[in-house]
């Protein structure tokens, strides 16, 4: 990946996590990423990749459930669509 050396490191990895999820790489009720899993791919430390997790929760898009992993919530849909 390339850094964009203005934009801080766990906000590009959260926007590139966001699209995946967006556009289905990361289905609705499926697993995301461990913590490690983000360290390893995007290279960056622990502590910027539970950041990114917990962005992705507070954004609504990921839920936590302690012992068992990080799941991507239901996305709602665009008026006039489902």
């Amino acid at each position: 990946m390339r850094w964009e050396p203005e934009k801080a490191r766990w906000r590009q990895v959260f926007d590139v996590m966001r699209e995946r999820i967006v556009d289905g790489t990361y289905a609705p009720g499926g697993r995301l990423p461990s913590a490690m899993a983000i360290c390893d791919e995007f290279e960056i430390s622990q502590v910027t990749a539970k950041r990114v997790l917990k962005e992705l929760r507070e954004a609504g898009l990921a839920a936590m459930y302690p012992g068992v992993g990080t799941f991507v919530t239901e996305l709602p849909q665009p008026p006039g669509e489902g």
